[in-house]
């Protein structure tokens, strides 16, 4: 027979002890895995901060010295006010000046961008139709010549051969003409036109001019005809021997002083030292209203009668 219990421990109710709620080795390790994956998630997202810091820094830098190079490269060495001192006292002390501008001109191998073309057309847009003249041909030229249809446009050029790739129409009219002064000779033009009377602003008709910067054998028709927009873009003066625009720029500004209308008169290339120094001593700075690339746009109020020497306001050169 098997043993009896006893009646008090039968009796005795079944005791049941809660489970511990301590982690398990299991449990903690995961714990670990998530605050280290949460620190390496923001590591990441720090070092991805920081690397876009850097990029877009990099960026503002590289924008800045872009700035700073295309700037220094279009300006002249010797800068306008110091051109003007040395030229006002004698003819030696600008050879220095002379020589920079040899350099200066170089051969204008880049072509018309786009931009700029668009800022030319929209300019003519404005004004058509209207009279065009124009100083030296490019084929991009032909998208202007186009615009003014209803108007009439007038090309001036030196080269026979590109003479020969102008369409002609009947609103449009080309001319050859010669220059002969070369870019060489452009320190000694413009102090002749700071020492010569002949060469103030009014002083006489271009057709019988004495002033060495005066174009006096050009068609009839450039001098009686009212001109809403000018465009100087020839003759070449690519180097020390080739033509300059020194004369071009000069004519353009008495002709569009002599209409009793505004004129636009539009410079190419003044990058150049000749271009830039020639339009800002018979244009004037001071009616510069736009610009695009190497495209600086005057504006010019005809009719206005001056007795003064000079072609710009006091200061303004």
């Amino acid at each position: 027979m098997p043993p009896e219990l006893s009646t008090s421990l039968a009796c005795q109710p079944l005791q049941i002890r809660p489970v511990s709620s301590r982690p398990t080795a299991n449990s903690s390790g995961s714990h670990k895995h998530r605050q280290l994956k949460k620190m390496q998630i923001n590591l990441t997202s720090k070092r991805f901060f920081h690397i876009l810091l850097f990029i877009l820094a990099c960026m503002s830098i590289f924008r800045l010295l872009k700035f700073a190079i295309t700037t220094f490269s279009s300006s002249p060495q010797y800068g306008w006010g110091d051109f003007v001192k040395t030229c006002n006292y004698s003819e030696s002390s600008c050879r220095g000046v002379s020589s920079h501008m040899k350099a200066s001109s170089s051969p204008n191998s880049k072509p018309i961008t786009k931009k700029e073309n668009q800022f030319l057309s929209k300019i003519i847009t404005q004004r058509a139709p209207c009279n065009l003249l124009i100083f030296g041909w490019e084929p991009q030229y032909r998208r202007l010549v186009k615009i003014n249809t209803a108007g009439t446009t007038v090309i001036l050029e030196d080269t026979p051969e590109r003479i020969k790739r102008i369409r002609r129409s009947n609103s449009t009219r080309i001319y050859k003409v010669d220059y002969d002064v070369t870019a060489k000779e452009a320190y000694k033009l413009l102090k002749h036109a700071r020492e010569e009377v002949a060469c103030a602003p009014h002083s006489r008709p271009l057709e019988t001019s004495i002033c060495k910067l005066a174009l006096a054998n050009l068609p009839n028709e450039v001098y009686t005809t009212k001109w809403d927009v000018i465009l100087v873009d020839g003759p070449s003066s690519d180097g020390p021997e080739a033509p300059g625009r020194m004369t071009a720029i000069y004519t353009s500004s008495l002709i569009a002083r002599a209409g009793n209308i505004t004129t636009n008169v539009l410079i190419h290339d003044v990058d150049r030292a000749i271009e830039k120094w020639f339009s800002r001593e018979f244009l004037c700075e001071e009616n510069i209203v736009s610009s695009k690339g190497r495209y600086w746009n005057f504006r010019i109020k005809g009719g206005q009668q001056s007795h003064s020497a000079s072609f710009c306001s006091q200061g303004s050169r």
